[in-house]
């Protein structure tokens, strides 16, 4: 690792407490008023709690507002599109669902721009080059993200992911952050085409692209 990028990982490191504690701290009203309106619409817990892979593979405690309801076959409950409500589509298409994850940030086990933490399972089913996203923190939002998200394939968010990690600068991260702004806004790439979500990544079946340096 060069030293332009280890100062970056520490300046980033810096950043990311400050304004994870800001974000906090400002918009606990929004999160309160968030909390009581999936507490009524979803009931209890609250907040949805999952097991995913931080930095190198190391799992940690992922932290959101839950947006679906239990699966329950009785009642036709099974898919993510049965379960997704309409309010937990409001928490996704405005990223409200994604406030608890700051306390991720602060504790260090997340950033606010990496690619994204995935699932567990996920891990085993990497290439060695896509399993290169790991050597850094997962983001809350990242170069996937504001190129697509959703609407681009597995093979696509993954090589755009291991340009970051080679790349990555304060300077990427300042329009990554500016394009998220603008994604949120515009609410781009929700869901990947025909799905409710994201399919679930079963494996590279061909190449992905190479990431672009047009942030």
């Amino acid at each position: 690792m060069s030293v332009a990028t280890r100062t970056t990982d520490v300046v980033q490191r810096a950043v990311d407490i400050v304004v994870a504690a800001a974000i906090l701290v400002v918009l606990s009203p929004v999160m309160a008023l968030v909390a009581v309106a999936v507490a009524a619409g979803l009931g209890r817990p609250v907040l949805f709690r999952q097991q995913r892979p931080g930095r190198h593979g190391r799992a940690f405690t992922l932290v959101k507002f839950r947006t679906m309801r239990d699966v329950d076959e009785r009642r036709g409950l099974v898919t993510d599109a049965d379960r997704l409500t309409r309010l937990g589509r409001a928490l996704r298409s405005t990223s409200l669902d994604e406030l608890p994850t700051m306390w991720n940030v602060l504790r260090g086990e997340m950033s606010l721009v990496g690619p994204r933490p995935l699932l567990m399972r996920y891990l085993d089913r990497f290439t060695p080059e896509q399993a290169r996203r790991q050597l850094v923190r997962p983001g809350v939002t990242g170069l996937a993200q504001v190129s697509g998200r959703n609407a681009l394939s597995w093979e696509d968010k993954f090589a755009l992911d291991v340009w970051y990690v080679d790349h990555r600068s304060l300077a990427l991260n300042g329009r990554i952050l500016a394009r998220t702004v603008r994604a949120l806004l515009r609410r781009e790439g929700v869901a990947a085409p025909g799905q409710s979500t994201m399919s679930e990544f079963t494996g590279t079946t061909k190449p992905g692209r190479k990431g672009s340096d047009s942030v």
